[in-house]
């Protein structure tokens, strides 16, 4: 007789790698271990909820401390896709395997690009290279407010950023010329992700606000969203999920302003208990702490997640499971402020699930969305291999 999961939660701690993958060096990342290196780089970090889920017990994460009696199960991921970016690790979750990477523009965006895009909001653009989200602030912000011009930058993601002053530019204007980028970013220019950063505040203070949104690429094939929607389940989106798979095989979503926002409105989504999938990604680990190269704010803000996981357990009727994830690395303690190419763990908990059990090292992403259906009991995609029959307590 097959196990009722009625309703599973999916929590992605946006950059929290655990080591290097065996292509790294491709990538230029190499020594990069995002959780690794913060645990070594910060004196009595505190992730005993997590560590009970079995974080510490997997595979390559050292500077936990052992424990005996693990209430979950556990295990690590390599990305199968080619990329390192936010897009490729979701889309690969929900059973879309990447063979070419999106674009990038270490050089910027070509000439021809930028005349055709200037000429469609009718004014220049000030920027055009690969910059930080903040130094660039600092470079062109009272530029931008003087003339008007949006800000156009990139980074070693496939993205193409757009910053204006909500002074300068209202936010639904900058929403609109976002839209003008992403209909023109097709074929060879087609980039992962375009993203309105709004900021405010004076030279010298300019701060990026909460209004930032994505207009992700629509999914090219069909993910698992799709496939719980289509069934007559629920997909409830926290965060910027809704952006990053461009609305597709969503029923209810809510944006968040901050990873505490997020973590509210998961478990205010848990309470519900309605069947089928509430997705959510806390941005704030990768957003505002590893492109900084925050050390101390990012072991901040793991050991305030942990401090809130058992509240979210708790929250769980007991035909429903958490799991959680991440969907690339972004190691604050090397010198790139670049995404990294690494393992990602997966913590498997609810009361129909084993304790302690190891599901090893698992070949793609998409082993997460595969086990999902699985224990939703739909139908499977072409990618990703259940893991659903190893932790299953029957």
């Amino acid at each position: 007789m097959k196990i009722m999961i009625n309703n599973v939660t999916l929590i992605v701690l946006d950059s929290v790698g655990i080591g290097e993958l065996p292509d790294a060096y491709k990538y230029g990342d190499e020594g990069s271990n995002t959780l690794g290196n913060i645990i070594k780089n910060t004196k009595n970090i505190n992730l005993k909820n997590l560590n009970k889920l079995g974080l510490g017990s997997i595979e390559g994460v050292e500077g936990l401390e052992h424990i005996e009696n693990i209430i979950g199960s556990y295990g690590r991921l390599s990305e199968s896709s080619a990329g390192k970016d936010t897009t490729t690790g979701h889309w690969e979750i929900g059973g879309i395997i990447l063979k070419e990477p999106f674009p990038t523009f270490p050089n910027g965006f070509p000439d021809e690009l930028i005349e055709r895009y200037e000429e469609l909001i009718g004014t220049k653009i000030l920027g055009n290279k690969v910059a930080s989200g903040t130094v660039i602030l600092e470079e062109l912000g009272e530029e931008h407010i003087n003339t008007g011009y949006p800000i156009v930058y990139t980074s070693a993601d496939s993205v193409f950023q757009i910053a204006a002053h909500e002074e300068v530019i209202p936010i639904n204007k900058l929403y609109d010329i976002c839209e003008i980028a992403r209909e023109i970013l097709t074929d060879k220019y087609a980039v992962g992700r375009v993203i309105a950063r709004p900021f405010i505040g004076k030279s010298g203070e300019f701060v990026r606000t909460s209004n930032r949104k994505d207009f992700s690429l629509k999914p090219i094939e069909e993910t698992m969203l799709d496939v719980i929607k289509k069934s007559g389940l629920d997909v409830m989106a926290v965060g910027k999920i809704e952006d990053i798979y461009s609305g597709q095989g969503i029923t209810k979503s809510v944006h968040t302003v901050d990873n505490v926002d997020g973590i509210n409105n998961t478990i205010r989504y848990i309470k519900e208990h309605n069947k089928g999938l509430i997705f959510a990604n806390l941005v704030d680990f990768d957003m505002k702490y590893g492109h900084r190269n925050d050390v101390e704010g990012y072991a901040r803000a793991l050991e305030e997640f942990d401090s809130r996981l058992p509240e979210i357990i708790d929250s769980l009727n007991e035909d429903e499971v958490l799991m959680i994830t991440a969907d690339h690395g972004c190691d604050p303690t090397t010198v790139s402020t670049d995404h990294s190419r690494e393992y990602v763990p997966i913590l498997i908990y609810g009361d129909k699930i084993k304790k302690g059990v190891n599901i090893g090292t698992r070949g793609t992403f998409a082993d997460i969305g595969a086990t999902i259906l699985d224990l939703l009991n739909l139908d499977k995609l072409n990618n990703g291999e259940s893991f659903a029959h190893l932790i299953l307590d029957r």
